[in-house]
């Protein structure tokens, strides 16, 4: 059989973060609640970043490492996001330009709240898997980003944030899909998919988010537990226990996590309390190390999930990840792949965790500055200039070039870099 999946991978989150537990006790949210949440930090997007300077600063790394000759091999760029900033334009455009690709290419985007990322892959794939051109490759740049606005003249937080805030984040995962794949090779055709309509999250204006948290819970749980089991029946002796060495998850938040897999380890695998928690422990927690200090980046949250497992995990010798997304409204898959250790050593060299630890921790009065400025880049804009001295320790926080939102002109979006 054919062998295709991710030949290289890198998560960008950013320039700097909050500590969510100092943000919680600014809001004056319930800790011990809050606990359960477990997150450490999150990436907030300054008003001169935006999907595009996330996903670009996650591909370019990957494009640079190609020679002329694989480069010009690109011949799809798909991006997925929820937090595009055009109805019509898709910000595969603005990736193709930035990152100088071969005009021969097929340019689109993919909206599925935060299953898209894992659609892209999947198209990405099975693109691969036609053999229509033989040796191409697929760039997917799953690319989120949330920005909270106060209303202008001085209002707060509405309690409708409370808990959301804290765990909404920014970033982006950019992979190179082929028939080498290094980093991540998919189980071809082992696959289960489980959906159907339910209005737990949504975005009904650009810039706004609503939704039913108990809901979102329950459809989340049903689907991790229906989307395996369709697993379970296409591939024989599929076993949830022991067939997978690690378990990759879609990270709203870490507690939402641990309860999907307490679930179904109780329902599925009949595993006792004190075993799931040790399992959870094992397989799942090396999956939520860059989650708990990026937040939730929807469509690319499950494949950030992938590199931290590979990142984090033991791969020694080859083992198999499952893995499971999750998209609002609803939408879900669980499949699997394997890593091993050259796919461990790929994802060390992109530097993840060196550029999580450069970012620039901002003060309670640096993030309420950037809530009562993010309006200045929201959906629609026609032209705007980001203020390049805002929160300026921020723009050299990492230590290459990293690419900026310059300007916004008639629409038309400008970047620049910034050494």
């Amino acid at each position: 059989m054919q062998t295709v999946g991710i030949e290289a991978m890198n998560v960008y989150a950013g320039t700097a973060r909050v500590d969510v537990e100092e943000l919680a006790r600014h809001r004056g949210l319930d800790i011990t609640r809050f606990a359960n949440l477990l997150m450490k930090e999150k990436t907030v997007a300054l008003p001169y970043e935006d999907p595009i300077t996330f996903g670009i600063n996650a591909a370019k790394p990957l494009i640079d490492a190609l020679t002329p000759q694989e480069k010009d091999r690109i011949e799809v760029v798909i991006t997925c996001t929820e937090s595009a900033f055009d109805f019509g334009k898709s910000m595969s455009t603005y990736f193709h330009k930035l990152l100088g690709l071969n005009r021969n290419c097929r340019l689109f985007e993919l909206k599925n709240a935060c299953y898209s990322g894992i659609a892209g892959l999947q198209t990405a794939i099975n693109f691969v898997l036609a053999g229509v051109s033989p040796g191409a490759k697929a760039l997917l740049i799953a690319t989120d980003i949330s920005r909270f606005m106060t209303a202008e003249g001085g209002e707060g937080l509405t309690d409708d944030w409370s808990f959301f805030e804290p765990s909404s984040g920014a970033g982006a995962v950019a992979a190179l899909v082929s028939e080498l794949p290094y980093v991540f090779q998919v189980d071809v055709g082992a696959s289960g998919c489980y959906g159907y309509e339910v209005m737990d999250t949504c975005r009904p204006a650009p810039d706004r988010e609503a939704g039913d948290a108990d809901l979102s819970l329950l459809s989340y749980l049903d689907c991790c537990e229906k989307a395996f089991m369709e697993y379970q029946a296409r591939v024989e002796d599929a076993d949830l226990a022991s067939t997978f060495t690690y378990l990759a998850m879609h990270t709203p938040f870490g507690g939402m996590v641990k309860g999907a897999h307490r679930n179904i380890m109780r329902k599925i695998a009949k595993a006792r309390a004190a075993d799931i928690e040790s399992d959870f422990e094992r397989r799942v927690q090396p999956s939520l190390n860059f989650g708990q200090r990026v937040g939730n980046i929807m469509g690319a949250s499950t494949l950030m999930a992938i590199a931290s497992a590979i990142e984090h995990g033991q791969f020694d010798a080859p083992q198999r990840i499952g893995c499971f997304s999750y998209g609002s409204g609803c939408c879900s898959e669980f499949f699997s792949g394997v890593a091993g250790r050259e796919g461990q050593a790929r994802i060390h060299a992109q530097g993840i965790g060196d550029r999580l630890d450069q970012r620039h921790r901002l003060s309670m009065t640096e993030y309420d500055e950037i809530l009562a400025g993010s309006h200045v880049v929201k959906f629609g804009t026609r032209n705007a200039v980001p203020d390049p001295s805002f929160i300026a320790p921020a723009r050299k926080a990492h230590e290459r070039e990293t690419l900026f939102l310059k300007q916004i002109k008639e629409f038309h979006r400008e970047y620049e870099w910034v050494s």
